[in-house]
């Protein structure tokens, strides 16, 4: 765009000149002839022909257009004709020009080298200023220094806008070379480095370490009067029924009272207390109880898995026969706590057993108490006899009573009745009625200030129904405590061990590799959270 403005400009302001004619071609036409006498041919203009030096020109520019010159080499053929003062009108025109005086037109040269040193001028055809061309080496004229030339005002903004655009693109790969820069220091001193560090502890410090696994599970025995009790029996031998149990012995197990028990046994603390172990995994001799807990809850890994029912355990140590030691420990803590939650559970029942028992007995000799005092009060063995007995009596009275009313009335039938006879059998029949109220007022009235026979045996009935009932729970209360004792025989929890502690022959940890590259995603995730954070609060305070 530059070099067509350029050309543009050169172009409007580059005067117009004539073509000069050469020497002896002035009167080429006036003195030829041309066919039709001495004198013009009245028809003919000369001012619309072309000369031949003209037509020359045109042929040199057409064979020059076609040769495919670049603007740079029009643009110094230009500026070089003008330094010899040639009147060129056009770009290719001083290609001509040039060509005609002998001058390369794409050669830097300057004006001493223009200059011969014989000082005679070579005549250009249609020129009129004459250029001295050097001959040879002579001595060179200094050139006259030309004024500097101001470029216009389009092509110092369009120059200016183009360094501007330069200028901010080097700004910005120069910036984007420093943020790479900062980025990769800040990468390697945050992530690398501590990885670096990291692989370097797992790898050549730290000490190996033996795991051994184990698992075992609680199983319940079985029970008949609960497996043929309908919804009881469902959840017989199923991890729900001992799932409560498992759960108490993995909590014991995790407990400050199961480390202190393995320490006093089976020296814990004094086996990672060993200065063979790195310092990051050694427990100190006198660090405190909540030390040696952590240490004991990362070393002794215990789950439950309540699907299965199954209690897992890892346990590590810096020896395989030392890990095997714990291990086997702990699974005979585990089995007597089950024994223990078991024992108390049976004591329980045994405990309730005796006293429900001992409660009946006591119960039952008070109502056989309460069945004497009756007898003894009322001087009656037992009512329901005293009752048959009267009873018998009044119906034997009655037979008695009926015979004689029957022989009495025979007598009075006769016409004339025996006195004598009829006196006695009526005074019979009168004490046989007296006998008869008073048996039947002692069943029902009683004797004076005494009370009767019926309510005598309503309360020896009901002292009596009572034994009966303190008889019929005192055997319950014994079944119920011969069975308790035959729960408290037999155990009814106990710990099945399904996989059993085998000593590794390899170290299991550490695992350099993937605790190496752990701890690069965790330093690369605080390092990402830190630049986010950050950038959100740049962000909030330059917004």
């Amino acid at each position: 765009m530059t070099t067509k403005l350029t050309a543009k400009r050169f172009r409007t302001r580059r005067p117009e000149f004539p073509p000069v004619p050469a020497e002896g071609d002035a009167g080429m036409f006036d003195n030829a002839d041309d066919g039709f006498g001495p004198g013009k041919f009245p028809t003919a203009n000369p001012a619309n022909l072309s000369t031949p030096t003209e037509v020359a020109a045109e042929e040199a520019l057409d064979k020059i257009r076609q040769e495919g010159l670049t603007g740079r080499q029009l643009r110094m053929a230009r500026k070089l004709a003008q330094k010899h003062g040639l009147p060129a009108t056009s770009d290719f025109d001083a290609v001509r020009l040039l060509r005609a005086a002998g001058v390369d037109p794409f050669q830097r040269t300057s004006m001493l080298d223009l200059v011969a040193p014989d000082g005679k001028p070579i005549q250009t055809e249609g020129s009129r200023a004459l250029t001295q061309v050097p001959a040879g080496d002579g001595v060179k004229l200094p050139q006259t220094i030309k004024p500097i030339q101001v470029p216009s005002t389009e092509t110092r903004a369009e120059q200016n806008h183009v360094a501007d655009i330069m200028k901010i693109q080097k700004d910005l790969a120069r910036r984007r070379r420093r943020k790479s820069l900062l980025l990769m220091m800040r990468l390697a001193f945050f992530v690398m480095l501590p990885t670096l560090l990291t692989g370097w502890y797992y790898y050549m410090v730290a000490t190996p370490l033996y795991a051994t696994k184990s698992e075992f599970v609680i199983q319940q025995a079985q029970n008949p009067a609960a497996a043929a009790g309908g919804l009881g029996g469902l959840l017989q031998g199923s991890p729900l029924a001992t799932s409560q149990d498992s759960i108490a012995v993995q909590g014991y197990l995790q407990s400050r009272e199961a480390m202190l028990r393995l320490d006093e046994e089976h020296g814990f603390r004094a086996h990672y207390s060993d200065a063979a172990i790195d310092p990051i995994q050694r427990l100190e001799h006198d660090a405190s109880l909540e030390a040696a807990y952590k240490l004991y809850k990362r070393n002794f890994q215990i789950s439950y898995d309540p699907t299965e029912g199954l209690i897992k355990m890892e346990v590590i140590a810096t020896s395989p026969e030392k890990s095997v030691e714990f291990a086997n420990a702990l699974i005979r803590y585990a089995e007597g706590q089950v024994d223990q939650l078991t024992q108390r559970l049976r004591e329980d029942q045994m405990r309730g057993a005796r006293e429900g028992f001992e409660d009946a007995e006591a119960k039952m000799l008070v109502s056989q108490r309460r069945v004497v005092e009756l007898q003894e009060k009322f001087k009656v063995l037992s009512s329901e006899v005293e009752v048959t007995l009267i009873t018998s009596q009044i119906g034997q009275l009655e037979t008695l009573l009926s015979q004689d009313r029957l022989s009495l009335q025979q007598m009075k039938s006769n016409a004339r009745p025996n006195a004598a006879r009829m006196e006695p059998l009526e005074r019979r029949i009168i004490a046989l009625e007296d006998e008869i109220a008073a048996l039947r007022a002692k069943l029902t009235e009683g004797s004076a200030g005494g009370e009767s026979l019926a309510q005598v045996q309503s309360e020896l009935l009901v002292a009596q129904a009572d034994v009966q009932t303190r008889q019929l729970m005192l055997a319950q209360s014994i079944q119920s405590m011969e069975a308790a004792r035959a729960d408290a025989n037999r155990q009814t929890r106990y710990l099945s061990l399904s996989v059993k502690p085998i000593p590794p022959d390899e170290a299991t940890y550490p695992r350099a590799f993937e605790s190496t590259l752990v701890a690069m995603l965790i330093f690369s995730g605080i390092y990402l959270m830190i630049s986010m954070t950050a950038a959100i609060l740049r962000e909030q305070i330059t917004a």
